[in-house]
């Protein structure tokens, strides 16, 4: 339940940063910073909580769950790897000689490609896990959500990979910013009825 939680506060607060990053409140290293850090927070406490969640469902639904869970690894190790590099390396780096480098993140730069692996990786994830659970009952909100956040994988692929980036084709990937954190909220609700139903 606390793992789910620390996911939900982490993306909430990405998604509080990116927005004043969009509007240009906050700028230059300090939005970067913020944003790598609150998106590195949400890997280990979303792989708990997903590992959390393989045990807690009828045996018979683990099938769904560990394939959840699977993709959650790719999800941590892609995004553990970009954002460890973006934080320790780049911006203190990019704060001594401002030319950019092969790891400096920009559209279609390596590094981009990282950050959208991971993310999809992430909300196929979420829609997998999505199917071990029943369609009725007190989990069907957390149910809908984990596969609205799946769902949401041809607009993240469209962000990050359309050809021409903008912040308009940016904001096509903005659902996300409520299906993610809606999801995490709704599965540390799951886990804190499944402890009251034990």
């Amino acid at each position: 339940m606390y793992s789910a939680l620390a996911a939900f506060l982490s993306a909430g607060g990405y998604g509080i940063i990116q927005i004043l990053q969009v509007a240009g409140v906050l700028t230059y290293p300090l939005d970067a910073r913020l944003i790598y850090g609150f998106s590195l927070a949400i890997a280990p406490a979303f792989l708990l909580a997903m590992l959390a969640f393989h045990y807690y469902v009828p045996a018979e639904q683990r099938f769904w769950s560990h394939a959840a869970l699977l993709f959650t690894v790719l999800y941590a190790a892609y995004v553990i790897l970009m954002y460890g590099v973006q934080l320790a390396t780049v911006i203190p780096a990019s704060l001594k000689d401002p030319q950019e480098t092969l790891l400096t993140v920009k559209p279609h730069s390596f590094f981009w490609t990282i950050d959208a692996l991971g993310y999809i990786c992430m909300d196929i994830a979420t829609f997998l896990a999505a199917f071990a659970l029943k369609k009725d009952g007190p989990s069907r909100w957390l149910r809908r959500f984990l596969l609205a956040n799946g769902l949401v994988v041809p607009l993240i692929a469209v962000a990050y990979f359309y050809p021409h980036f903008s912040t308009g084709i940016l904001l096509i990937g903005a659902p996300w910013l409520i299906t993610a954190p809606g999801s995490m909220l709704l599965l540390a609700l799951y886990f804190r009825n499944e402890l009251k139903i034990n």
